[in-house]
């Protein structure tokens, strides 16, 4: 008897997802536990493993919706042909053959379609044109995915029930670069991971956050709700889109800590086994679009928290210190924040204690 593959469920509000890859093809030989598919849906990617040993034969094309338990495949035992798939032999026709007519005239190539034999499933991976489309085409139409179309709804959404606004301010890196330096060699000999510049931008919001708690809050219907914990979300930029995996009780984790942590996410998201769990409970959201080469943003709220911090390009540029004009290495941070619940002079004043840590970053080390 055949075994049923199902689609999994993957959380509590999740009815539906893209079956994005096959990690096997329809036929081949699969050992239990190997890698058959991965589900994409609206919050996590999930890879989901074959049950049993068999011969597997699959119902379904890459890019497909598919719902909860529904049937994706199925895996035969080894050695025993599915019957879903065996073909049925034919017995000889007393019919005629039919006439062989000479071969059409040559037409031009059709454009590929996911149905088309001769295309590889992956090559349209969640991609699936609703119009034919022309050798000419200047365009190409492709639904979003779950994760995209979820990326949309809350950005949208941020921007409809929030009252943001960003103030800006900029700090001088030279201090956490020469520590940074000064520390690397002997820091990644001892922890096995490098020293970045995230950790500090954490440790420095903690101590914001403690300083500025209407920040570390959040409006819930007519009700104001203080948090107690500074779980600190992280933007990280994928293939599938952006996701904001969550650091878990930051004022606690040294400086290791946050960096084996960031690393340990950062394998997870290139292998698209983030969790729902682990974009769940943050209080404040930290965006590094310095990363990609951007001098200045205005980052939108990650809901329902009350604010976020953007992190910018280090650029050298002139400043003025001590009447003396002197090129520095300069960061540009911006600060988004729900003016519902938070005043002009308490969103400036977390900024400036942002800019002081980072400025002074002996004093974060002393109290890691």
């Amino acid at each position: 008897m055949n075994i049923e593959v199902k689609v999994p469920a993957v959380g509590e509000s999740i009815s539906s997802g893209i079956l994005s890859v096959w990690h096997k093809k329809d036929g081949e030989h699969i050992r239990k536990d190997d890698v058959l598919f991965t589900l994409e849906t609206d919050k996590v990617s999930q890879e989901v493993a074959a049950p049993e040993a068999g011969i597997v034969h699959l119902k379904v094309q890459e890019g497909d919706e598919v719902k909860i338990g529904q049937v994706v495949a199925e895996i035969a035992p080894s050695g025993i042909p599915s019957a879903t798939t065996t073909p049925t032999k034919k017995t000889a026709s007393s019919k005629p053959a039919a006439p062989v007519l000479p071969p059409a005239p040559a037409e031009p190539a059709p454009i590929p379609s996911p149905s088309s034999p001769a295309v590889p499933a992956a090559t349209f991976s969640s991609m699936a044109p609703s119009t034919p489309s022309g050798a000419n085409s200047r365009a190409v139409r492709k639904k979003l995915s779950p994760l995209r179309r979820k990326i949309a709804a809350q950005l949208v959404m941020a921007q409809h029930t929030a009252a943001i606004l960003t103030t800006f301010n900029e700090c001088d890196m030279s201090a956490v670069m020469r520590l940074r330096k000064d520390l690397q060699e002997v820091f990644q000999k001892k922890y096995g991971v490098k020293l970045g510049f995230m950790s500090f931008f954490i440790k420095a919001v903690v101590d914001s956050l403690q300083a500025v708690p209407a920040i570390n809050s959040k409006i819930d219907g007519d009700d104001l709700i203080l948090n107690n914990t500074f779980d600190i979300g992280v933007a990280v930029g994928t293939e599938r889109g952006l996701i904001v995996p969550v650091l878990r009780d930051c004022e606690k984790l040294s400086f290791a800590d946050i960096e084996n942590q960031l690393a340990h996410y950062a394998v997870k998201a290139r292998e698209g086994k983030v969790s729902l769990e682990d974009l769940q409970g943050g209080v404040f959201t930290i965006s590094n679009g310095g990363i990609y080469g951007s001098l200045l943003s205005t980052p939108i709220l990650n809901p329902p928290q009350s604010g976020i911090l953007g992190m910018h390009k280090i650029q050298e540029r002139a400043v003025v210190i001590n009447g003396q004009i002197v090129a520095r290495p300069m960061m540009y941070l911006a600060l988004s924040y729900d003016h519902r619940l938070v005043d002009g002079k308490e969103a400036v004043g977390f900024l400036i204690r942002v800019k002081d840590c980072i400025e002074n970053p002996a004093r974060l080390l002393l109290d890691a």
